[in-house]
């Protein structure tokens, strides 16, 4: 068992980057210079329609903080523009490439982008969205990314069940909600019985698990869903195989945009999401932003995911997934529905914006002392 990381207790600078001042302003007749603002690089580039909404909410939110400048990442910018903090959410991305040339160019970029931020004490701030370093990849890509935790100054964790070594300072900032987000997409009318998975199929969602699982179930009004891109043509040859042996069973095995994602989700009556490994789930915040229930292993994020939310919203099952956890659920979330809409209120996305500044700011005076 990792030890539980301490509580941060550096205080918040009240201002940690320096001002540029007009020597002119040292005449009392000519006002000084406004501070320069606290500028932020994240590590994706320019949002396009296929990126994350995690961090498209969260380049939102720190532009709205006052005094926050964010940039968006290009090598050009890492490697010669001026910024306060580093915030990498995936950083594998950063060494790979599509052919070994162009992975390889990457890796020497990001060598010195890591040695450009120990010359100039910029802080490198990470938040962990997955525990583990990726499957697969190359030796060369390991070691790059171990040298970037070594040089991490602060990682922010996304819920408070997530056990991290004590070795680097740990924030808690809880991932926010989809409910501003999805709320110009209309809503569907919701099918009785209708089970559903939407989001990138990867191996590790156990979406053939769920497959097996609704195959155990005789019930001809229920049905299942699946919307999402695989990540390869095995997974998607599973998927049609199965479908194409059990009627009820329906694919949409593509990109889904918000406005697809919205009518799934809305017209579902459970969402099932039968993760091998869950610590972090945007898909089940997807689907408590959209009113609509979800299944899910249980483990302790998800045990304090279904308290936070209110009774009805969140359930769970010991793995593995059976049919009888789909039909028993679905039989109680019936005879007990939600009697509210979900609180997501600890997951307002202003707060996360100010509680991520707060955050640079402390890593970045920690690492200058």
């Amino acid at each position: 068992m990792t030890a539980r990381p301490a509580a941060v207790t550096v205080p918040v600078p009240t201002d940690s980057t320096p001002t540029e001042e007009d020597p002119a302003a040292m005449s009392a007749d000519v006002p000084a210079a406004a501070p320069r603002p606290f500028t932020v690089l994240q590590s994706f580039p320019e949002p396009r329609e296929t990126t994350n909404p995690y961090v498209v909410m969260l380049r939102d939110a720190l532009d709205a903080v006052p005094g926050t400048r964010v940039l968006t990442f290009s090598w050009r910018r890492a490697l010669t523009a001026h910024y306060d903090a580093f915030h990498a959410h995936w950083p594998e991305i950063l060494v790979d490439g599509n052919g070994p040339l162009k992975k390889a160019v990457r890796q020497g970029l990001f060598v010195l982008f890591l040695l450009r931020l120990r010359a100039t004490r910029t802080p490198l701030v990470r938040t962990v969205h997955n525990l583990e370093l990726p499957e697969g990849i190359s030796r060369r890509e390991r070691v790059l990314l171990r040298w970037a935790e070594r040089a991490t100054a602060s990682r922010i964790r996304i819920n408070e069940s997530t056990e991290l070594d004590a070795g680097t300072p740990v924030e808690t900032i809880v991932h926010g909600h989809y409910r501003d987000w999805y709320a110009p997409h209309p809503r569907r009318e919701r099918r009785p019985g209708r089970l559903a998975f939407v989001g990138q199929v990867r191996r590790y969602k156990g979406v053939d698990a769920l497959v097996e699982a609704f195959g155990e179930t005789t019930d001809d009004g229920l049905s299942l869903r699946i919307a999402g891109r695989p990540t390869s043509e095995e997974l998607a040859a599973h998927l049609r195989d199965a479908a194409a042996a059990d009627p009820r069973i329906s694919l949409s095995l593509g990109f889904v945009p918000d406005a697809d994602l919205v009518g799934e989700v809305s017209e579902a009556e459970l969402v099932v999401l039968p993760y091998r490994e869950m610590h972090n789930s945007g898909g089940a915040l997807a689907a408590l932003s959209l009113g609509t229930p979800v299944l899910v292993p249980d483990n302790a994020a998800n045990r304090r995911l279904a308290e936070e939310v209110g009774d009805g919203w969140v359930h769970t099952y010991t793995p593995p997934l059976t049919g009888a956890d789909l039909t028993g659920t679905l039989a109680r979330l019936r005879a007990a529905p939600p009697a509210a809409a979900p609180d997501l209120s600890r997951r307002e996305w202003a707060d996360a914006g100010r509680a991520h500044v707060a955050a640079y700011r402390r890593a970045r005076a920690a690492l200058r002392r």
